[in-house]
């Protein structure tokens, strides 16, 4: 069942990100260069607005930067429905031979861009053979905040966290047909060193596989990921968001689905989709439950559909349409709340 969940949803996400099969793409227009140049210069102002170069442990910024690139339409107007993000191990490697993970919008402007600076340093190429523009920003990453202000422990794996902390550039994937970002990576592989000295941290050892935990506190960790510091602290559905996503979580265990969409990506997957958490929950929810809903999910080690059973699959949809009812409630409050904020009239029913 673990490689079946792990080979269904990476099923959906190639068929959603409709990334290039390697083809070269024909060559840009005078136009399509215009607006790639323009799209760049556009979303280098913004993370140089909201995430300018600070310490990497600075809080404050870090929130400054989160709470920016979330409601910044620059970034976000610019990203396609799903967006692949990851690693660049190898600039030789093409996109499609790359594992990337799947994010909605949402997820990739509130929870991973704002782990790094920015100083408007960028520039533009044309990769022939992906057929996609190449945005180049110049960045360091903050590697001394707490561990609950990451997505997840990136230190479990000991080269990826060590990516991160040499990280140079963000590179933004352009597809000049639809002017829109497919794809996004950082890497260690640009020109320049970072925008700013980034003292490494070694991993820490001994991680225990838990991807979510309790603090000393007794807070549920990592804080990023329960929408802290995106939603206003007054939305009244932020409090129900935590125990709604763990009611479904349980369900997720129950079909075994948790056991693949963790970021040790144990099924190997080349587009893998994340779940073990709130917030990634959240970017897929929808896609999730239609896919259950249709029998499309799980499916096995050929990629033959394989539905659940009836009971999984019945309070899989039950808790799942319960966390996806609170999160829409969330997002409207907070949509309307802007709203008034802007001098528009408010319905937060």
């Amino acid at each position: 069942m673990v490689a079946s969940w792990t080979r269904g949803l990476a099923w959906l996400a190639l068929s959603f990100a409709g990334l290039p099969a390697g083809a070269a793409g024909s060559e840009p227009s005078a136009p399509q260069w215009a607006e790639a140049r323009a799209a760049a210069a556009e979303i280098a102002g913004a993370f140089a607005r909201h995430c300018p170069v600070a310490g990497t442990g600075d809080q404050p910024a870090f929130e400054q930067c989160r709470r920016g690139l979330f409601g910044d339409a620059a970034l976000r107007d610019s990203l396609d429905a799903i967006v692949l993000w990851g690693r660049q191990r190898d600039p030789a490697l093409s996109l499609q031979a790359s594992s990337l993970t799947q994010f909605a919008p949402d997820v990739l402007t509130g929870l991973y861009m704002p782990l790094f600076m920015f100083d408007g340093q960028h520039s533009v190429r044309y990769v022939a053979s992906e057929g996609l523009f190449q945005l180049r920003f110049a960045t360091a990453f903050r590697n001394r905040l707490a561990p609950g202000q990451f997505p997840y422990p990136f230190w479990h794996d000991a080269e990826k966290w060590a990516m991160y902390q040499g990280a140079n550039e963000v590179l933004l994937w352009w597809e000049p047909m639809r002017g829109r970002v497919k794809a996004a990576q950082f890497t260690v592989h640009g020109t320049q060193p970072p925008v700013t000295v980034v003292e490494k941290l070694p991993a820490p050892t001994g991680f225990s596989g838990q991807w979510m935990w309790t603090d000393a506190q007794g807070r549920t960790q990592p804080k990023a990921t329960l929408f802290d510091g995106l939603y206003r602290a007054d939305n009244p559905y932020l409090g129900q968001l935590e125990g709604s996503y763990k009611r479904f979580a349980l369900r997720m265990r129950q079909g075994e689905c948790d056991s693949c969409h963790v970021p040790s990506n144990p099924g190997k997957s080349k587009r893998l989709v994340l779940l073990q958490t709130p917030a990634h929950a959240a970017g897929e929810i929808e896609r999730l439950l239609k896919a259950v809903r249709e029998d499309r999910m799980p499916r096995d080690e050929t990629g033959i559909e394989n539905p659940l059973d009836a009971a999984t699959k019945r309070a899989l949809l039950e808790d799942g349409e319960a966390f996806a009812s609170v999160l829409n409630a969330a997002r409207r409050w907070e949509m309307q709340a802007r709203l008034a904020g802007a001098g528009g009239t408010p319905d937060l029913r």
